[in-house]
């Protein structure tokens, strides 16, 4: 019998999603993404690189869009779905590692909206649809935080009274389901520095730094949320509290019109005044868009020199997700700026995406990587169920 396993990444409007076939070794099958949920659905599906089927349909939420795709994937091919696993992006401290999903675990990750606004409300959609569509499948909760759960207690800590890190409010990060992926794919790749200390740069429209030691997080760029950190596409990234105390006492926002300044309408988007996506503000000559890119790559190196001090030292860089898997410039301009740290640029390499891209003799490597966050979640799905 041909099993296989569903991996979903719930958004907004969106609904991404891959399949892989169970065996000695997980075998990725289709991937792709209903897009447009709660206005126009449309179905993209791909096997490789090669689009396979595309479907459109009148409105409908998460719901409506997962019954479309088991229904296509019941048509398309004689696999037997197994289980569903899903990325979520805010366990908190009762949920450190993957677990199956219950009304109590749903309850758990609920009461996390807050702390997640902008993913958590999706994700758990995702999971609600596959309830309505195929109750009879266990679904897997795997978490962004979980990787970072063995972070020096100093690192997760706020200057805040006690009772506040007690009641959870303390520094979480996330990306942890891409730098996971990452940190077990050193060995493979990059051999001589996998057990060394290493900076990994998920850079994206969601964006941070994570700093291992053996292939361990010790620290990440991003906090209790995830607006601290980098400058994002449409998210602040590091802010003083006092800007927001400012904004509630003297211009008078609430609690919903900050969290959309916060979260929709500031990073690269507020900053050019042009676009949240990278790719649009490379080609800008407007002077703002270079202003923002300008701060993205100041923040980036910033950054990379706190995440080394907190290491001891440094041995490897590695970029990865849509920026740092994708865009040369900005990964030339970081480099040109590290200098200092020992990290030596190969220009053509780097214009060739790698995988190496530092040159012979330099102090530190630094890597492309592509992320595989569903792969990681397909095996984290698999492990929990003994499949």
């Amino acid at each position: 019998m041909n099993n296989a396993i569903l991996v979903l990444n719930a958004g907004s409007s969106s609904l991404k999603f891959s399949l892989y076939r169970l065996g000695a070794a997980l075998h990725p099958v289709y991937h792709g993404q209903v897009e447009g949920i709660g206005t126009s659905p449309h179905l993209l599906v791909q096997e490789g690189q090669r689009l396979v089927a595309e479907e459109r349909w009148q409105e409908g939420g998460h719901d409506r869009a997962l019954a479309r795709l088991l229904d296509w994937l019941d048509r398309a091919d004689r696999l037997t779905l197994r289980a569903v696993g899903h990325r979520v992006v805010h366990g908190g401290t009762a949920l450190e590692k993957p677990v199956v999903v219950d009304d109590q675990v749903l309850a758990k990750l609920e009461s996390l909206v807050p702390l997640a606004p902008l993913h958590q409300p999706h994700n758990l959609a995702g999971i609600r649809a596959v309830r309505a569509s195929a109750p009879q499948l266990p679904q897997v909760a795997c978490f962004d935080t979980a990787f970072h759960r063995r972070h020096p207690r100093e690192a997760d800590l706020f200057a805040l009274p006690w009772t506040f890190y007690e009641q959870g409010i303390r520094r979480y990060g996330f990306h942890g389901l891409s730098y996971e992926a990452i940190a077990r794919a050193l060995p493979r790749v990059a051999p001589d520095i996998a057990r060394g200390r290493v900076v990994v740069a998920h850079l994206g429209s969601g964006a941070s730094l994570c700093a291992l030691r053996d292939g361990v997080s010790i620290d990440s760029t991003m906090g209790l949320t995830a607006l601290d950190g980098l400058p994002m596409g449409t998210r602040t990234g590091a802010l003083d509290p006092g800007v927001v105390l400012y904004l509630i006492q003297n211009r008078g926002l609430d609690a919903e019109q900050l969290e959309d300044l916060l979260y929709r309408r500031s990073g690269l988007l507020g900053l050019s005044g042009v676009s949240n996506d990278m790719r649009q503000l490379l080609e800008s000559d407007q002077p703002r868009a270079a202003l923002a890119v300008d701060y993205f790559v100041y923040r980036i190196r910033r950054e990379i020199g706190a995440l080394a001090a907190a290491l001891g030292g440094l041995d490897g860089l590695v970029f990865t997700a849509g920026i740092g898997e994708a865009a040369a410039p900005i990964r030339a301009r970081v480099c040109r700026e590290l200098t200092w740290l020992g990290v030596t640029l190969d220009e053509p390499a780097n214009q060739k995406q790698g995988p190496r891209i530092s040159a012979p003799g330099s102090r530190v490597q630094v890597w492309v990587i592509p992320t595989d966050e569903e792969g990681m979640i397909a095996r984290h799905t698999v492990e929990v169920l003994g499949l």
